[in-house]
């Protein structure tokens, strides 16, 4: 299965379940079976089982909590209901400590272990739910207590909350959202791993892949962590780790996007961008620390406002897939307005991140295409090194010299036909490789000059320094440079052409220097080279990308030519 075709199998995948989240909030409806008023909350220091009778008189009492770390409270609210429940109903209570629940005066359960004088507090959690019995549940006006302590955080003076709905509704409803966000981060994992995976077993490591993927585990660390609250319990004490974990992550996620859409588009200014935007979500996060849901909304605004200005200039500049992503965005700017903070993120992140995946559905059809494009060269070059040595002129050049040799010395004929034998095996049997041994190149060379030799009857001598054994390189790369020293050189005098290869290898590049002594003969054109600097530089591209670079020139004793090679 190609790229594309697996990314667009999790496109289609992410589809869908964004169609999942986004009905999510019609069938987990807000609305209570449970049909009921709420009365102010309470609050009175001290300690007396009579404040859980339902008929104390409790009008004198504070409606702010200002109890010490060492003291116990009292919590009394009324709730009044106006219909009788169709079925078992339960009590949600949201509040930091510990406590004990009376309804109309009957213990109906704990959460923790208020603090005595003996004891320390065992510290409760944020939420708890517990069920009342039918006798208790009727229509009418009704008294909760609770007898409290809330010996940590207690600069954290953040009330109490109390809900009213069907009992199994409340255990329920929680683990309906919890699955279908399990099935979303569950996507968002094997999105993240599959693009690790990708982009660290490709030749060709894109940053787009490796930040996709960074943006595809935190965001599933982010639905794990948003939503960890209803299978786990979490004391109120470490309450705030959970939501400032949240507003890390949501801060990364800030930056990763808007960057990514700098790298997908070629936005020239990103450096600029991405500054102004890690500082303004560092100053949101001094000025608004402890404000949890807020920062997290603004980190978003931000988010979405950078990668707008991004997408903005990608439509001018014509980018392909621009105005897709500029319609997502838009929508998830309208979906963080209209519904509620926790939908609203993940189903604005999502709509993010389908375009971001839309994107590379986009690139990997261009990678194809690029893909074809080099195969169709490598069969090029393939071509381009057999016709090197059977095109007519040299043959026709070569079998007329072979044929004097023959005529006037037979042994020396035969020596000049094994060497032309093999040159020739030698040619395919590098023709379909991409990289070759540098040894067996410089033997090919060497048996070059071996048939030139006979051909033109002049003494070349070639020299290497330095040469790496373990080394590759493209096939024919210093036979062509070898073949421009021979054309297009004059021997000096009775020493004939010295041809000498030199091997440098550093930390950050390794050098072939290839030098041709002798005279130069006159061009008889000017240019940027012919056939054979062409073939060096497609062979070059082929295997090094844009990792290397090549120059020709002539020096005080003939002409010089290097190829550095850097590290990737």
């Amino acid at each position: 299965m190609h790229f594309c075709d697996l990314s667009s199998c999790y496109l289609c995948l992410m589809q869908r379940l964004f169609f999942l989240l986004a009905i999510l909030p019609f069938f987990i409806s807000c609305k209570s079976d449970v049909v009921y008023e709420e009365y102010p909350v309470l609050y009175q220091n001290g300690d007396s089982i009579l404040w859980a009778n339902k008929n104390y008189d409790d009008s004198a009492w504070a409606t702010r909590q200002t109890s010490s770390a060492d003291s116990v409270f009292w919590i009394r609210t009324r709730i009044k209901i106006l219909e009788n429940p169709a079925a078992m109903p339960g009590v949600q209570v949201n509040a930091f400590g510990a406590f004990e629940i009376y309804w109309d005066g009957v213990f109906i359960g704990t959460n923790g272990k208020v603090s005595d004088k003996n004891t320390p507090e065992i510290p409760g959690t944020e939420i708890t739910y517990f069920s009342l019995p039918d006798s208790l549940s009727r229509a009418g006006m009704h008294v909760v207590s609770f007898r409290a302590s809330q010996s940590y955080l207690t600069k954290e003076q953040r009330g109490i909350y109390v809900k009213m709905d069907l009992y199994k509704d409340l255990l329920t409803q929680p683990l309906i959202i919890t699955s279908l966000m399990n099935l979303m981060s569950g996507a968002f994992l094997i999105a993240s791993l599959y693009y690790f995976f990708l982009y660290f077993n490709s030749s060709k490591r894109q940053w787009t892949t490796l930040i996709f993927a960074m943006i595809c585990l935190l965001f599933f660390a982010l639905l794990i962590l948003e939503f960890i609250k209803f299978y786990i319990d979490i004391p109120y004490t470490q309450f705030f780790i959970r939501l400032e974990a949240i507003g890390i992550l949501t801060m990364i996620i800030a930056v990763l996007v808007p960057f990514y859409f700098t790298i997908q588009f070629n936005f020239k200014r990103k450096k600029v961008l991405l500054g102004i935007l890690s500082i303004s979500l560092i100053a949101i996060y001094v000025f608004n620390y402890r404000h949890y849901d807020y920062s997290a909304q603004l980190y978003s605004i931000c988010m979405l406002i950078s990668s707008t200005m991004v997408v903005l200039t990608a439509i001018r500049q014509k980018e392909k897939g621009a105005v897709l992503v500029l319609a997502g965005l838009l929508c998830s700017i309208v979906v963080n307005k209209y519904l509620v903070y926790d939908f609203g993120l993940f189903i604005g992140f999502t709509i993010i991140v389908l375009c971001m995946l839309y994107l590379h559905t986009i690139r990997s059809r261009v990678i194809e295409d690029e893909y074809h494009s080099s195969m169709l060269l490598s069969s090029r070059l393939q071509l381009e090194l057999v016709k090197k040595n059977i095109q007519p002129h040299f043959l026709k050049n070569t079998l007329t010299s072979l044929i004097d040799w023959v005529e006037e010395s037979p042994k020396e004929g035969a020596k000049f036909i094994h060497a032309l034998a093999a040159e020739f095996d030698i040619m395919n049997t590098i023709s379909e490789a991409v990289l070759i041994p540098v040894r067996q190149e410089i033997e090919l060379c060497k048996v070059h000059l071996t048939v030139m030799q006979f051909r033109k009857e002049i003494n070349y001598q070639w020299e290497e320094f330095g040469i790496d054994e373990a080394e590759f390189i493209p096939p024919a790369l210093i036979h062509t440079i070898l073949e421009n020293g021979i054309t297009h050189s004059i021997p000096i005098a009775d020493c004939g052409i010295r041809f000498s290869l030199r091997f440098v290898k550093t930390n950050i590049y390794r050098q072939y220097t290839f030098e041709t002594i002798a005279e130069n003969r006159i061009p008889s054109r000017h240019g940027k080279g012919g056939t054979g600097f062409r073939y060096i530089q497609a062979r070059l591209s082929e295997s090094y990308g844009d990792n290397w670079e090549f120059s020709s020139e002539a020096s005080p004793t003939g002409w010089l030519s290097t190829i550095k090679l850097y590290y990737k």
